[in-house]
């Protein structure tokens, strides 16, 4: 036999040799892999009952949400029976209902609280897991004075509370810039908020979200003031009265409008000139970025009274005003909103009068003569007696000429007077002492 005939027969028996044994593997018999199933099944079972036995209060272990009620969820661990997360074990705020906390099939790392195997109960929580690892960031965040944004939860009594991973209470105070009457609207709001105490061995977290609105009004604040000039004319809304002025939002940042920059007009208080919530048309007056103040004006916005007054007013005119103060000089009467004239003490009346008191009084509506206008100098001469006429001098009646008594000689020492109603004479009255004046 040759060497290649060899060589062919040798690759037949190999081919032969696999192909038998692949057969033999195939005609395994049935009982062997049904052996082997149950082998595993038997160590899963095994695993799952060693995993419970060693269970115990206090570990965390990972579910999956199987069910969902409005008052607990169901959880499946791998375990003989189900675990239960009662509604107060959900979240450290409290729930109305599971809607919107947990979804079926959801994965969730929880902390047994209960174990009882002959009820086959098995409380575990969410909270408690979500707590501890929620202190380590608030303090962190507390430690670099963090803002982050939450969702409020629920209105309370006093403020707001927020779940944080554990309970975090804004107190009233600390919600908004400025005072709030009412918080029913605020709950679902998302708000921005800071640490402001935490203490966790007590279970306390304070959160103010006034702080962080009041550094965001302090940056706006400098970056509008940079922006503004002394002599401005912008467009701004009345926040507040006060009874020394008005404050105007002028792009997030607020500048006083004093009561005497409202109206050229005298205004009491600014509640007679403005209402929160107007718009307004106000001049930059004056910019103190080192306080955070700015000086507004209403007044200085619009035309002045005296440049509305041209070509309203013309000497010779009779016009209606109001007496807005008296002098000793005269009263000064305004004849349109911030115009006012002087009216002479001598012009008041044609009769003689000492003080302008005797005739007039302050609110007092009168008829006045515009002797000269000078809206340049801002002067208006005024006249009431002009418009008035002037009343018939009286008649003046003949007096009787009085009998004259002839003159005495007074150098008598005893020249009687009796014509002036004395019975006795100078001698009589004086005696001798009358002889050192001769």
């Amino acid at each position: 036999m040759s060497e290649e005939t060899k060589a062919q027969a040798t690759e037949v028996e190999e081919a032969v040799e696999q192909t038998t044994e692949s057969q033999a593997e195939e005609q395994q018999p049935a009982e062997v892999a049904a052996e082997q199933d149950a082998e595993a099944e038997e160590e899963v079972s095994q695993d799952a009952l060693d995993n419970l036995v060693s269970l115990k209060k206090g570990d965390t272990v990972k579910g999956t949400v199987v069910k969902v009620e409005d008052n607990q969820v169901t959880v499946s661990l791998g375990y003989k029976y189900d675990g239960v997360i009662p509604l107060r074990e959900l979240s450290p705020v409290q729930l109305d209902s599971t809607e919107n906390v947990v979804e079926l099939g959801q994965e969730l790392e929880l902390k047994v609280v209960t174990i009882d195997d002959d009820k086959e109960k098995l409380i575990l929580s969410k909270r408690q897991i979500v707590s501890e690892q929620a202190w380590d960031e608030l303090q962190e965040r507390f430690d670099n004075g963090e803002a982050f944004e939450i969702t409020v939860a629920d209105v309370v009594k006093g403020g707001l509370v927020a779940d944080v991973g554990v309970r975090g209470f804004i107190p009233a105070s600390m919600v908004e810039r400025h005072y709030v009457e009412d918080f029913k609207d605020y709950k679902g709001r998302t708000l921005k908020v800071k640490v402001k105490e935490i203490d966790r061995e007590n279970n306390k977290v304070i959160l103010s979200a006034k702080e962080v609105l009041e550094e965001e009004f302090e940056a706006n604040k400098l970056r509008v003031m940079a922006e503004l000039e002394v002599g401005q004319v912008i467009e701004g809304t009345v926040q507040r009265l006060t009874p020394f002025g008005a404050f105007v939002d002028i792009g997030g940042v607020d500048g006083l409008v004093h009561v005497s920059e409202l109206s050229y007009q005298h205004v009491a208080h600014p509640r007679d000139a403005v209402s929160e919530g107007d718009q307004l048309k106000v001049k930059v007056l004056k910019i103190v970025p080192s306080e955070g103040k700015i000086s507004l004006s209403v007044k200085a916005a619009q035309p002045g009274p005296w440049e509305s007054a041209i070509g309203q007013f013309n000497t010779g005119d009779i016009v209606t005003g109001t007496v807005r103060r008296l002098v000793n000089f005269g009263a000064f009467v305004e004849i349109a909103p911030g115009v006012e004239g002087l009216v002479h003490i001598s012009q008041i009346a044609h009769r003689h009068i000492a003080t302008p008191q005797e005739v007039l009084e302050e609110g007092q509506e009168v008829q006045a003569k515009i002797l000269d206008f000078n809206p340049g100098e801002k002067r208006v001469s005024l006249s009431i007696k002009e418009t008035e006429e002037a009343p018939e001098a009286p008649i003046r009646s003949e007096r009787p000429e009085r009998s004259r008594a002839p003159r005495e000689d007074l150098n008598n020492p005893n020249v009687s007077l009796s014509n002036q109603g004395m019975s006795f004479t100078l001698a009589e009255r004086f005696g001798d002492k009358l002889s050192k004046f001769k």
